[in-house]
């Protein structure tokens, strides 16, 4: 028989004056300045119970893994919320040594011409709300839903991998190299 004490964990996350918060059916809606997002909590067992400007999150156990799950949902929704007021940027930078590469966004996709000197361009998908912006030798995406920044980044970046080649020789792709809150003009 253990003497740990046994805690149900929760954690009450205040809603700023600018976003708006609801819930139906364990779906997050969070509206913000920047624009607004979902979640689905259907699959992540917590308790959740918006009253008034705040976001009441409980844990369902007592153990260890009932914690993870617990302070995953408030880190989602937080994350969440900041997107909505802030956003988030990621810079990501061309690199080549013999064929100039170009990056041109059309119809939400993003364009990567003459990788490598192929003829035809190499197509990644645009997630969610987010912006691409080719400058020069820098790609800046940006937008409300960290996940869909994230997620357009790692495609693009994934999508000009190097393949049937030395990679420590030919460096050539497009690599991310910052990243921050907040959104960038």
């Amino acid at each position: 028989m253990s003497t740990e004490q046994i805690d149900i964990h929760e954690v009450t996350i205040e809603i700023p004056d600018k976003v708006k918060v609801t819930e139906s059916h364990k779906i997050l809606s969070v509206e913000g300045p920047l624009g607004k997002t979902r979640k689905n909590f259907k699959k992540i067992p917590v308790d959740l119970k918006i009253t008034g400007k705040n976001i009441a999150l409980k844990s369902l156990g007592t153990r260890k893994q009932d914690y993870a799950i617990f302070k995953t949902a408030e880190s989602l929704i937080r994350t969440l919320i900041k997107g909505v007021q802030s956003g988030y940027t990621f810079k990501m930078k061309i690199v080549y040594a013999h064929f100039p590469i170009t990056v041109k966004v059309k119809d939400g996709k993003i364009n990567v011409e003459n990788f490598q000197g192929e003829r035809a361009p190499r197509i990644s998908k645009i997630f969610g709300d987010t912006k691409v912006i080719p400058k020069g030798d820098d790609v800046v995406l940006t937008g409300p839903v960290l996940t869909d920044v994230s997620q357009t980044a790692a495609s693009l970046q994934q999508n000009t991998k190097v393949k049937n080649k030395d990679w420590r020789v030919f460096l050539d792709g497009i690599y991310l190299f910052e990243k921050h809150d907040g959104i960038e003009k």
